[in-house]
């Protein structure tokens, strides 16, 4: 892979839920869809159980769920988005799902994946003071699995061909990822300047409109650009989103 490849080439978010994408790292996943960049998401589970409603139909809300996830992708500027149909809080680190996730990254063929941190399982009160002050509230299981999976799929398994052979019948080959961005990281080694498109990624988590409603528009219109100015502090610009980024080169 060419230096040029490596600073241009695709990106593949692997991600757990529905609008956890845009909350994580929305706004550099649409810096990087803008700068020409193919961006493609990839969510492990359906959402399916998104809302404390009893009466809500969990196979509703997991179609309310993926159009929705269309609908952010659209206004991320992303290449597509494909929900696999994992039922929320199901979600394992397992053969068949790395094969799902594998193929993914041979088709695509990325240089960055995108995920977030498996390690980071407490959190303090805030959301945003990773490293600081009481835990306040543990991670959800489904997003330490999507960073699992995401790590586990690319090393060791898309770029041996011995993991998952059946896909070099289906022509895809065996592809070497050249780094993984992890957010909602504790141990962030790298702020990336996302001046300009925090608004986008606002805009974009609003479309899951069955998720953020009355007072959670208000939390995250407010949240969101906070978060992106406390990281933007770390480095010297307005707003920025934190990662611990892997360089497998």
């Amino acid at each position: 892979m060419s230096s040029h490849d490596r600073n241009d080439g695709p990106i593949l978010g692997i991600f757990a839920h529905p609008d956890d994408a845009e909350i994580s790292c929305g706004a550099t996943l649409t810096k990087f869809a803008s700068a020409g960049r193919p961006v493609h998401l990839l969510i492990l589970t359906n959402g399916d159980r998104g809302s404390l409603d009893p009466a809500l139909d969990r196979a509703e809300l997991a179609a309310t769920r993926a159009r929705e996830s269309e609908d952010a992708g659209r206004i991320m500027g992303l290449a597509d988005v494909t929900v696999l149909d994992t039922p929320d809080g199901e979600l394992e680190n397992s053969p068949a799902i790395r094969a799902r996730v594998v193929r993914e990254i041979r088709r695509v063929r990325p240089s960055t994946v995108v995920s977030c941190d498996p390690t980071a399982w407490f959190f303090d009160s805030s959301g945003t003071k990773l490293n600081a002050g009481p835990a306040g509230f543990y991670n959800h299981s489904d997003h330490r699995r999507a960073g699992e999976i995401a790590l586990d799929s690319v090393y060791p398994g898309s770029g041996n061909p011995h993991y998952f052979a059946e896909h070099l019948a289906e022509g895809l080959e065996a592809w070497d990822v050249y780094d993984i961005w992890l957010g909602w990281t504790r141990e962030p080694n790298h702020y990336e300047d996302v001046t300009g498109f925090v608004d986008r990624k606002v805009d974009a988590l609003l479309a899951h409109a069955s998720q953020v409603q009355g007072d959670g528009i208000r939390f995250f219109q407010e949240w969101l650009p906070k978060e992106a100015e406390e990281a933007g502090r770390q480095t010297g610009v307005r707003h920025a989103e934190a990662f611990r980024v892997l360089d497998l080169a």
